[in-house]
């Protein structure tokens, strides 16, 4: 229905994996993805040309987090130039959060996030302010910013119900709060349904960025070769296969913003 991530068909693998785990158990597959797998086959319309001079490192992110983050900004909420736009937690996909609202022209660019070191580092992207969730005025600082009105739009790239409840208290009435991150199955958050209807509060969720492959990856591209995005530097480090776990835990303490496995023989 031409949202080429929410693939409706349902294949062999979707019922029955081959993938267990040291015990035995049945590992499924996120997103149909193969993972950290060394050859991976995949369906035609999943493929895009890149020029060769791309470092394959930073080209490795586009297709995630640059989308997810990225697309959650320019085909979800369609920011346009002079807009005020809030995106709460920036790690690696609130971070293209923030280079998507910056190349749109967002008049401000306002990060959040728990991390002061993260809140510098969303500057260094494109934000044009920072703000710490935990600041007791923090309501009150981005209407300030944004002419006592309130965000237009709030992007969620923290996987927390917390997040959420905490995007609704900043976005303006007619507002857009767009769902991004992910959190743990079962999550759910306490919303005032009368203030969501009466504010007319647009609240989205945003799969992979509602990305045309095809369409947006030479876009993406153009960007990164006109040196307008930021892909380079959102590799923190490189990592042999055999090296994952430590590749994984340095992201989970929050010490990376993305580090990539690579396979130097291919």
């Amino acid at each position: 229905q031409g949202h080429g991530s929410l693939c409706e068909t349902s294949f062999h693998l979707d019922q029955q994996t081959p993938l267990a785990d040291a015990a035995g158990q049945a590992v499924g597959q996120g997103l149909r993805t193969g993972a950290f797998a060394e050859q991976v086959v995949v369906e035609a319309s999943q493929v895009v040309a890149i020029p060769a001079s791309l470092p394959m490192a930073s080209a490795s992110l586009l297709s995630c987090g640059v989308i997810t983050g990225f697309g959650a900004v320019t085909n979800v909420a369609r920011i346009q130039p002079g807009m005020t736009t809030v995106t709460i937690g920036t790690g690696g996909v609130g971070l293209n959060c923030i280079q998507g609202a910056a190349i749109s022209r967002a008049a401000r660019n306002i990060a959040v996030d728990l991390s002061d070191d993260k809140i510098e580092a969303a500057r260094r992207f494109g934000a044009s302010h920072g703000l710490n969730a935990r600041e007791p005025n923090l309501i009150d600082e981005v209407r300030r910013l944004s002419d006592g009105r309130g965000a237009d739009c709030v992007f969620v790239a923290a996987g927390s119900a917390a997040a959420l409840e905490q995007a609704l208290q900043l976005v303006r009435r007619g507002g857009m709060v767009v769902l991004v991150g992910m959190t743990a199955e079962g999550v759910t958050a306490q919303v005032d349904t009368l203030s969501l209807a009466g504010d007319a509060v647009q609240v989205v969720g945003s799969k992979m960025g509602r990305t045309d492959l095809a369409t947006d990856i030479p876009q993406l591209v153009a960007h990164y070769q006109a040196g307008r995005l930021k892909l380079d530097e959102l590799v923190s480090g490189h990592f042999v296969l055999e090296e994952i776990n430590d590749a994984v835990d340095g992201v989970r303490r929050g010490k990376a913003l993305r580090n990539v496995i690579v396979f130097p023989d291919r």
